[in-house]
């Protein structure tokens, strides 16, 4: 009996225990941070000071959008590597980064991190909301609207515009793609590659 008794509550206590939630108190300091149910946060840069409390905070994962050059003086994969923090880097350049590949990249990194505490950063959060803004709305099916909100949400400022077009391109895109028979050149067009 007492076996039983104890499988029952190690079961019940593991999932709790693997989705634990992120401490948002500890990183409400973070700049233009933004909390995205109880495991995902977007941010602006970090620091090395940060990392301690990324920790504490109990985030797991950091994809960051920036581009090593960004920070020549802080090596941030071999902070997170220190601090056992999951790292993984996909630099967007600015609105020549907002492509379909990137978003695809963007879209599988969230699925293989998805319930796991993460935050998601760049310089000022507002390349990471353009890419929340992209996969919301071509790859989840949210609309423009939708998608653009919540790209706000996350921290889209300055990319609004660039975003806001390509979403218009999809759109004329998927209506090209939608009729009877489109050309080989209209899907390589759309494809976005």
């Amino acid at each position: 009996m007492f076996r039983i008794l104890l499988v029952c509550l190690v079961l019940i206590a593991l999932p709790v225990c693997a989705q634990s939630e992120v401490d948002q108190s500890l990183l409400a300091s973070l700049p233009n941070v933004s909390f995205h149910g109880s495991n995902l946060v977007a941010s602006g840069r970090l620091a090395p000071a940060d990392i301690d409390r990324l920790k504490r905070a109990g985030i797991r994962h950091v994809i960051d959008l920036s581009d090593e050059s960004e920070t020549p003086d802080f090596d941030e994969a071999k902070a997170m590597k220190s601090a056992n923090i999951g790292y993984e880097n996909l630099p967007i350049h600015g609105a020549d980064g907002l492509s379909v590949a990137n978003v695809r990249a963007f879209d599988n990194l969230m699925k293989r991190l998805d319930g796991q505490p993460t935050l998601i950063h760049c310089a000022s959060s507002n390349r990471v909301g353009a890419l929340i803004a992209l996969r919301a709305s071509m790859l989840q099916g949210a609309s423009t609207e939708e998608a653009l909100e919540s790209g706000k949400s996350w921290g889209l400022k300055s990319l609004l515009p660039i975003v806001e077009e390509r979403l218009k391109e999809a759109s004329n895109c998927n209506e090209t793609l939608l009729a009877s028979a489109p050309t080989a050149s209209d899907r390589s067009a759309c494809s976005g590659e």
